[in-house]
């Protein structure tokens, strides 16, 4: 599902961009509501390049997604978010 703008998101998004197996992503990352024990958000929603990647949450050490994606692309994209939000 293409994500045309941010109007399905609220006002805590942070933009996000990187370069992964020679491919640029450019995107946006939201964190959820809840929160886990740290008080850090328990999953970010994905945009990347216009389209839905994944919901990412931090678990056991290792960024994981909900959907099944490249693990190297999902640990690349979890580093992006950890410059936004401390894990």
């Amino acid at each position: 599902m293409a994500i045309k703008n941010r109007e399905i998101v609220a006002d805590n998004f942070v933009d996000i961009e990187l370069e992964h197996d020679n491919t640029h992503y450019k995107g946006w990352v939201q964190p959820s509501d809840k929160k886990n024990a740290k008080g850090i958000p328990s999953s970010f929603h994905v945009v990347l390049n216009n389209v839905f990647f994944a919901n990412l949450s931090y678990n056991q050490e290792k960024w994981i997604a909900d959907d099944q994606r490249p693990d190297d692309l999902v640990q690349a994209v979890g580093r992006r978010i950890e410059k936004h939000f401390p894990i």
